[in-house]
C-alpha cells in the first residue's frame, strides 16, 4: 500500500514530467546552482583583469588578452553542470516514479 506521500509524489510527478524532461527547461532551472559554482571563479578573474592587468600578466605568465578562453571554458562548465544536475534530479524522479507506479499496479492487482 502505498502512504499519502507516495501518491502525492506520483499525482505532482505525472502532470509535471513531461515538461520536466525539455532541455530547455533542465537548462534554465539548473542555471542558479550552477551559477554559484562558477561564477566566484569568473569575478575572480574579471576582477584581476581589469584592476591589476600587470600583476595577472606576471602570475598566469601569458597575455591578458587569454583570459578570454578562460571565461568561455567556465561559461560551458556553468551550463554543462546546470543541465547535468537538473538531468540527474528529473532521472531520479523518474525512476522513483516508475517504482511507485510498479508497485501501486502490484496492489492494485493484488487487492483485485
Amino acid at each position: 500500500m502505498l502512504s499519502e506521500k507516495e501518491i502525492q509524489f506520483l499525482q505532482y510527478w505525472e502532470s509535471v514530467r513531461e515538461t520536466e524532461s525539455m532541455f530547455m527547461r533542465k537548462l534554465i532551472a539548473g542555471l542558479p546552482m550552477a551559477a554559484l559554482f562558477g561564477l566566484p571563479i569568473v569575478l575572480s578573474i574579471v576582477v584581476i583583469y581589469f584592476l591589476s592587468p600587470d600583476w595577472f600578466t606576471k602570475i598566469s605568465q601569458m597575455a591578458a588578452g587569454s583570459a578570454t578562453p578562460i571565461l568561455l571554458a567556465v561559461f560551458l562548465f556553468i551550463v554543462s553542470f546546470g543541465y547535468m544536475r537538473k538531468h540527474f534530479k528529473w532521472e531520479m524522479n523518474e525512476q522513483l516514479y516508475q517504482e511507485l507506479r510498479k508497485r501501486q499496479q502490484a496492489d492494485d492487482a493484488a487487492n483485485s
